[in-house]
C-alpha cells in the first residue's frame, strides 16, 4: 500500500473512531440512568450498556461493510431518556425486558410489513417531538437542581461543558464527562472508598422476560415510536442529504435483530445513527464519497472496544456523588430537547395539541400502571383530532 493510500485510508478510519467516541461518551450516562430508573440493578444496567454497545458495533460493521456506504447505527438516546422518565413498571425489571423484546419485534415488523412503517409516519411529527420534549424536560432540569444541591460537584461539569461548547462543540459532552471523572477521583480520595476490581470486568447478565400490559403499552410502544420518529427517520434524511440511500429493509432487520439480541441482557433498542451519520458520512471523513464506508466499519470496531471498557464506565457512574452524573446526562440531552421543542411548536396549527402532549409527558403521571409517554401521545392525538374536525366542519 502506498503512502498516499495509507493517508487516504486514515481519514475515514479516524472519522469512525471519532464517531464512536462521541456517540458513546456523550450519552452512555443517559443509558445507565434510564436502565436504573426502570428497575435494573447496577450489574443489570452495566450488562445492558455492554449488550447494546456490542450490537451497535456489530451493526455498524455489517451494514457499512455489506453495502459499502457509511451507515452507522446507535442506541436510542431518546428511547433511554424515555425510560428515565417512565420509572418502575408493574412486573419489575423482567417486564421491562419484555417491553424491550416487543419493541425489537415491532422494529422487525417495520422491515417485514411496510404498512407498519407507514402507520408510524402518519403520527404528526409535532406530536412525536412534543412527547419526546416532555420526557426530556426533567432530565434537562437535573443539572440545575444538582448545582443547588451539590455546587462543588456539579459546577465543574457545567463550567467545562460551557467552555467546551464554545471552543470544541463536538467534544463538549465528552469533556464534561472527563470533568465528572475528576470530581469522582477527588471524592474517592477524600472518602477513601475504592472500586471493586471485579466490577471493572464486563459481564452480561441474562434476564428472563415477562410480558405485562403496562410494560407493552407504557414502554414498548413509546420506545418504538420515539426510536422510529426521532432516530430512524432523521437518520435516513441525514444520509440522503449527504448523497446516500439507506437500504431501509436490511437496516431495520439488522437493528431489530440487534435490539432483540441485546434485550435479554438489558439493552433497550438500537437504530440508525443521525448525528453520528453526519460525522462518518460527511466530507470530513473523506473527499471521495465512495470511500467513506470505511468510517462505518471503523466506528463499529471502536464500539466493540468501548464495550470491553463499559463496565469501568458503569463503575465510575456508580461511585459518582449524587447529582454529578445526572448533570452529564442532562447537558448531553440539551440539543435533543431544543430540537424537539422547536419541531413541536414550529407549525402554529399544530401548537395546541403539541403543548398538551408536552405537558402530559412532562407531568410524569402513570395511570393503570401505564407511563405518561403513552398518555401524552394519546392526549395529543385526541386533541388534534377534535380541533381538526371542528375546523373542517366550520369550513
Amino acid at each position: 500500500m502506498t503512502e498516499t493510500a495509507r493517508a487516504s485510508l486514515a481519514r475515514p478510519l479516524i472519522a469512525g473512531v471519532v464517531t464512536a467516541l462521541v456517540g458513546f461518551t456523550s450519552t452512555f450516562a443517559v443509558v445507565l440512568t434510564g436502565l436504573r430508573a426502570v428497575g435494573a440493578t447496577p450489574a443489570q444496567a452495566a450488562s445492558g450498556l455492554l449488550a447494546i454497545t456490542l450490537v451497535v458495533g456489530v451493526g455498524c460493521i455489517v451494514l457499512a461493510g455489506r453495502y459499502r456506504i457509511p451507515i452507522t447505527v446507535a442506541w436510542s438516546t431518546p428511547g433511554v431518556a424515555l425510560l428515565a422518565a417512565t420509572g418502575a413498571v408493574d412486573g419489575g425489571w423482567p417486564a421491562v425486558v419484555g417491553g424491550f423484546l416487543v419493541c425489537a419485534a415491532l422494529i422487525l415488523c417495520t422491515a417485514l410489513f411496510p404498512p407498519l412503517g407507514a402507520l408510524i409516519a402518519r403520527i404528526p411529527p409535532s406530536i412525536a417531538q412534543a412527547m419526546l420534549a416532555g420526557v426530556l424536560l426533567p432530565l434537562c432540569v437535573a443539572p440545575f437542581v444538582g448545582l443547588v444541591d451539590d455546587p462543588w460537584g456539579v459546577a465543574p461539569v457545567l463550567i467545562v461543558w460551557l467552555v467546551a461548547s464554545r471552543l470544541l462543540p463536538r467534544w463538549a459532552v465528552p469533556l464534561a464527562f472527563v470533568a465528572a471523572i475528576a470530581v469522582v477521583a477527588v471524592e474517592l480520595t477524600r472518602t477513601g472508598v475504592t472500586a471493586d476490581a471485579a466490577s471493572l470486568l464486563p459481564r452480561l447478565e441474562f434476564t428472563a422476560s415477562e410480558l405485562t400490559v403496562g410494560a407493552v403499552i407504557g414502554i414498548a410502544l413509546p420506545l418504538f415510536v420515539v426510536t422510529m420518529a426521532s432516530q430512524n427517520v432523521p437518520g435516513v434524511a441525514v444520509m440522503r442529504s449527504l448523497g446516500y440511500t439507506v437500504p431501509w429493509r436490511p437496516a431495520m432487520l439488522v437493528t431489530g435483530l440487534g435490539s432483540a439480541a441485546a434485550a435479554t441482557f438489558g439493552g433497550h433498542a438500537m437504530n440508525l445513527g443521525a448525528i453520528s451519520a453526519a460525522i462518518a458520512a460527511g466530507p470530513d471523513s473523506h473527499p471521495d464519497p465512495k470511500k467513506r464506508w470505511v468510517a462505518g466499519v471503523s466506528a463499529g470496531g471502536t464500539y466493540l472496544v468501548l464495550g470491553a471498557l463499559s463496565a469501568a464506565f458503569a463503575t465510575i457512574v456508580l461511585l459518582a456523588p449524587a447529582g454529578v452524573i445526572p448533570a452529564v446526562a442532562g447537558v448531553a440531552l440539551f440539543g435533543a430537547f431544543g430540537s424537539a421543542v422547536q419541531q413541536a411548536i414550529d407549525d402554529p396549527g399544530e401548537r395546541v395539541p403539541a403543548v398538551v402532549t408536552f405537558l402530559v409527558a412532562a407531568s410524569g403521571i402513570a395511570v393503570f400502571g401505564v407511563s405518561a409517554a403513552f398518555w401524552a401521545l394519546l392526549a395529543g392525538l385526541v386533541v388534534r383530532s377534535v380541533l381538526h374536525v371542528g375546523r373542517r366542519r366550520a369550513a
